[in-house]
């Protein structure tokens, strides 16, 4: 094992010795580095003032990903090539061309602006640039002379640190020790197990979205972390018979074209899950095993019948994914287990499926109601119903009595309205700052309204609501 965290700075590698492996690595630039360009603006992973950009090694050349530097932990550096604004040098014409459209006014979040444009500029097929900068917050411009800005930044030949970072892959895995606070980054399948075995209690790291701010906000002392990033066996995305199977350290951003393929509900809820800096760290493994009664993802993936697979030692066990939600908090995963990989199936070609999101904002926002709707129907009767919600109970969870009220029943307005009264005994949401109690009842059964209207039925009767709550 080695206890030196080595990347790679602008064609330069870096040591990091003697490092507190809960320090982020927005931290490590302004205080240790001196690269006060990148920001620290909320400290969440919300605003995007601290976005840098990560490289990683993909064949024979780097692939570059705007992150969120705030909630991201130093070590996770390892292996990987690391860019600033201070990269650019001031002449980029991303740079150049926010000067030019003035793109800028206090300046206090244009380094993230920036960084994300930068990052855009190195994908092969450049998302619409609203989306690109949906994770950079603005009070100044009003987002007209950015986008200007984007739209006529010219590209420039730069290059990549590929023969660094293939030096780099060679090296040991990762155990860091200071003083009470240890770091294990594994690089195969069995020296995880092992380690998660070794230490039950330590924190299973993926993206950080989630654990990172126990550290920011919450300022919880984390003794052990066991990072997953250098298994590779865990990054992969493969096909099964009925679907598809994804590695618990898939990113989100990794997983979208996978998952748009299985259905477009499915891709567009990832486009709106979190901002392109999240959906490049965070993890659809990790947002499972935290178990949020909130996470976008499990009720789409209820719905469908996902399978959850996890692991201890040398053994595996499979499970419905909704029966690993137990309470809040609370989630069917034994001391030394963890998440390795989520199986998805492909929607039936005759069934109906939809997810729908309700928050406050369109873009980078948690949702207040979230729901995953999968129906078989013949001969105009339902055969079959998954239906799943999240945002409305202590975990994500399916809908029973809304899903008897449906199965066996003609397909018919009278059959939906019996359905969504059902939901009221199914759920007691709660009133929180995200939405009441009754607008998240009322939501849901609006969208099981929507579901048919949407689906081929007769337009029906959309109850009103109070708003969500400010």
């Amino acid at each position: 094992m080695r206890d030196v965290v080595r990347f790679v700075l602008d064609g330069e590698v870096r040591e990091l010795r003697d490092l507190d492996p809960t320090t982020t690595v927005l931290n490590l630039l302004r205080y240790d580095l001196r690269r006060i360009g990148t920001k620290e603006g909320c400290a969440e992973g919300d605003c995007g003032a601290c976005t840098v950009a990560i490289g990683e090694l993909d064949s024979d050349k780097v692939k570059w990903r705007a992150v969120n530097a705030c909630i991201l932990f130093a070590p996770m550096l390892d292996g990987k090539a690391l860019k600033t604004v201070e990269s650019l040098g001031g002449d980029h014409p991303v740079q150049t061309a926010l000067v030019e459209h003035h793109g800028s006014q206090c300046g206090f979040c244009t380094p993230g602006f920036v960084m994300s444009l930068w990052a855009r500029g190195r994908e092969d097929a450049p998302p619409p640039v609203v989306d690109s900068i949906a994770g950079n917050l603005c009070r100044c411009t009003g987002y007209g002379p950015i986008i200007a800005a984007a739209e006529a930044a010219g590209a420039r030949a730069e290059d990549d640190p590929v023969e660094a970072l293939k030096a780099l892959a060679r090296d040991e895995p990762l155990s860091l020790t200071l003083r009470d606070r240890r770091w294990f980054a594994p690089k195969s399948l069995s020296d995880l197990a092992g380690l998660v075995e070794a230490h039950p209690d330590a924190v299973v790291l993926a993206g950080a979205t989630d654990v990172g701010l126990w550290v920011t906000k919450q300022h919880r002392d984390l003794p052990t972390i066991i990072s997953i990033n250098a298994v590779a066996a865990l990054h992969t995305i493969s096909e099964t018979p009925g679907g598809v199977r994804i590695g618990a350290g898939v990113r989100y951003s990794d997983a979208l074209a996978t998952l748009a393929g299985l259905h477009p509900d499915l891709g567009e809820l990832l486009r709106r899950l979190g901002s392109v800096q999240v959906r490049n760290s965070g993890t659809i493994g990790g947002n499972i095993a935290n178990g949020s009664p909130i996470g976008d993802m499990p009720p789409a993936l209820i719905a469908l019948g996902a399978t959850l697979v996890l692991r201890k030692g040398d053994a595996t066990r499979e499970m419905a994914l909704e029966d690993y939600f137990l309470a809040y908090g609370k989630q069917d995963r034994q001391a030394g287990e963890f998440v390795e990989a989520v199986i998805v199936p492909r929607p039936a070609p005759n069934a109906i499926y939809r997810v729908f999101k309700l928050s406050k904002r369109f873009d980078q926002d948690i949702s207040a109601v979230c729901g995953g709707f999968a129906l078989t129907i013949k001969d105009g009767v339902v055969e079959n119903a998954r239906i799943a919600f999240g945002g409305m109970a202590a975990t994500p969870r399916r809908a029973p009595a809304c899903e008897g009220a449906l199965t066996g029943r003609p397909w018919t307005e009278a059959t939906i309205e019996a359905a969504a009264a059902a939901l009221a005994s199914d759920f007691q949401p709660i009133d929180d700052m995200r939405a009441s109690a009754a607008y998240r009842l009322t939501a849901a059964q609006n969208l099981l309204r929507k579901l048919f209207a949407e689906a081929g039925g007769t337009p029906v009767r959309i109850l009103d609501a109070e708003p969500v709550r400010g």
